[in-house]
């Protein structure tokens, strides 16, 4: 499995981004497709994840009301569209993938298999 994630870049506080990640390499039907994102000197933290069947999703605090993950299961592509973009959202983003996640477990990094190779996110103020 492959994924390659894309559409960072710089935008000022309360402007808007998309992020992408293009899945390839096998059927995605059982996996969890997540969002985590790492700012300079900090732990790499969960944003949210999309269920690739049925397409059900869950958010960090953080980013709930702000950022929405969706899919498009004919391009193996999942979107992180990202509104009123904060400075403290200023981080590289990464996508990860992984299959037998259970709910309760899907905020954290070492339940995820193939991670993208992640795209910087800058928010001036």
């Amino acid at each position: 499995v492959q994924l390659q994630a894309s559409g960072g870049g710089l935008v000022q506080a309360g402007g808007s981004l998309r992020l992408s990640c293009a899945a390839s390499g096998r059927t995605f039907s059982s996996y969890v497709m997540a969002w985590f994102r790492q700012a300079p000197g900090k732990e790499r933290e969960f944003v949210g994840f999309i269920k690739w069947s049925g397409g059900s999703t869950n958010y960090a605090d953080s980013v709930k009301g702000r950022f929405t993950i969706s899919r498009d299961n004919a391009k193996n592509t999942v979107w992180l569209q990202m509104n009123s973009l904060k400075p403290e959202d200023t981080a590289v983003y990464y996508c990860a993938s992984g299959t037998g996640i259970i709910q309760s477990m899907a905020r954290q990094t070492r339940v995820y298999t193939y991670w993208g190779q992640g795209t910087l996110v800058t928010v001036s103020s």
